[in-house]
Order: structure tokens, then sequence, then C-alpha cells
């Protein structure tokens, strides 16, 4: 009868003999390692590694295909959505400090789109977008919550009309050309007319405004090469002024003024440019 196999122990009939004979012999396997070529290491550390290969692999493979970019992009979506499910989308754009001239060029400056959520709005972008225009010198952006933003611009300061030739242009304070200003649109502003005029009406412009009955007749301020002024009067008159110390000449005109209403009188001439002296040329009038 062949021998029975209880518990890895063989019993024969001869009462616990060994087996004789050439059939091999099992080597019992030692816990925790391989115990034969060809089986599976299940040991802890081997599980590990296999796991955290296979999370490399996974990981590698949704960020090349692009996974990572499109589960952020559904989020951001959704959050967005929410967010004017509520009531925080874009529904009201205030331009404050703006004129009727420059409101227009700054609304298309600006790149809003109705309903889109507040919140993400970048001001720090929308404030450059609105001194991108010329005619704003600077700006304050305010988020209202729930749904508002204030654009609050401070524009150039338009100081004259500036001609050289056929063209006109605006100038600020500082004498330079504001973009997009339309110089037929500012009759009041005072003119000044040729080389270099811009540049130096900052300065001569504040002297005339100081005398009131000098600049209600005021028709334009004529740079004469780049060096000094002539002021040229509504009624054809022409005030030569010199090429240095204005502010002196003009106090000089303002007491003659004064003394004999020189102004009123209509000379075609007042030469100002010798200090302490005063050449008429009479008009049609005087």
């Amino acid at each position: 009868m062949p021998a029975v196999v209880r518990g890895g122990r063989r019993r024969g009939a001869t009462g616990g003999q060994a087996r004789r004979g050439g059939g091999p012999r099992k080597i019992p396997a030692v816990p925790g390692q391989v115990s034969a070529v060809g089986r599976l290491d299940l040991s802890p550390r081997a599980v590990g590694a296999a796991f955290a290969a296979g999370a490399v692999l996974v990981v590698t493979v949704f960020l090349v295909t692009g996974g990572a970019a499109r589960i952020a992009a559904a989020t951001t979506s959704a959050v967005d959505g929410a967010m004017v499910a509520a009531g925080f989308g874009l529904k009201r754009v205030y331009i404050e400090g703006a004129s009727a001239e420059a409101e227009p060029a700054i609304q298309q400056a600006l790149q809003l789109s109705a309903g889109e959520p507040i919140t993400r709005i970048d001001l720090e972008a929308v404030r450059q977008q609105a001194e991108s225009v010329g005619w704003v010198e600077s700006a304050r952006v305010v988020r209202l919550l729930p749904d508002t933003l204030i654009v609050d611009v401070r524009e150039h300061d338009r100081l004259a009309v500036w001609q050289d030739g056929r063209r006109a242009w605006v100038v600020d304070a500082s004498g330079e050309i504001i973009p997009g200003a339309d110089a037929r649109r500012h009759p009041d502003l005072p003119l000044v007319v040729g080389v270099g005029a811009a540049e130096a009406a900052p300065e001569i412009l504040p002297l005339v405004r100081q005398r009131p009955r000098l600049a209600s007749r005021l028709e334009a301020l004529i740079r004469v090469d780049e060096r000094r002024w002539d002021l040229r009067l509504k009624d054809g008159s022409t005030i030569l002024l010199p090429a240095s110390d204005e502010e002196a000449a003009l106090i000089q005109l303002d007491a003659m003024d004064q003394r004999e209403r020189l102004l009123d009188l209509g000379f075609s001439r007042v030469d100002l440019r010798t200090p302490d002296a005063v050449a008429l040329r009479a008009g049609g009038a005087a």
C-alpha cells in the first residue's frame, strides 16, 4: 500500500523508518524569504516597492496626458459657476473722475465681461488697463461685493493747446502731449505756438493766469527762436517779452496798465525786452 502523507510525515508499514529510495527530499521554507526559484516574493518590503512603482507610473501617465490640468480647470469652472449663482458675478462698472471725452476710451481699455466672477478679477491688471489710456495719469480700482467694480481715475491736467505748423495737440501740466486728446474740443485752453512752445508753456502760463486783464485779452503765446515769448492779443497787438525774467517784465506791464490802462489803448506793439524800459508802437486807436 502506498504511504499516506499527513502533516508532512511519512509513515510506512514498518513503524517509522525513513523512506529509502531515490525520491527528492522536501526542504522546508524559511519564513519571510523566497523558498524556491520561481515563487513570488510577498514580503512587506517587496509589496511596498511594487505599490510605489505602480503609483509613480500612474501619476506619470496622468500628468503626461494632461489630466491634472483638466481636473484643475473643471474645479475652477465649478467654483466660478457657484460664485456667479450665489450673486458674485460682475454686473456694474463705475468709472469715476473721467471726463466725457476720456470715458469711452477707458471703457474700451477695460477688458471686463458682465457675469464673470468678481472675486477672480485681477484688480492690478484692471488698473494697468485704465492707465494705458493717454488721458489717465493714475487709477485706483475697488471691488464692491457682491457685483460692482469702481474704477477711479485721475486725468492729466490740460494746460494748453500746442500748435506747430498745421498740427495741434493738447499738452498737460508738464508740457507733454496727451495721447487721444482732440485739440478742437478745447477752445478754452490757451494757445501756444512754435517749436519748443509746449516744453516752455508750464513756466509762462501760470504767470499769465495771475493777471486776469492780460489773460482775458490773450489770443496766443508765440515762441520765438526757442528763447522767448511774444504775447498776441485779440485786438492784434503784440507784447514782446525778454528771454529771461519774464515775471519782472510782466510786473512792469501791470504797473503801466494800472496807471494808464495800457491794454485798453490799442498799441500795436509793447516791447518789454529791455529791463527798466518800455518801447511802444501806436496802433490805429492810439
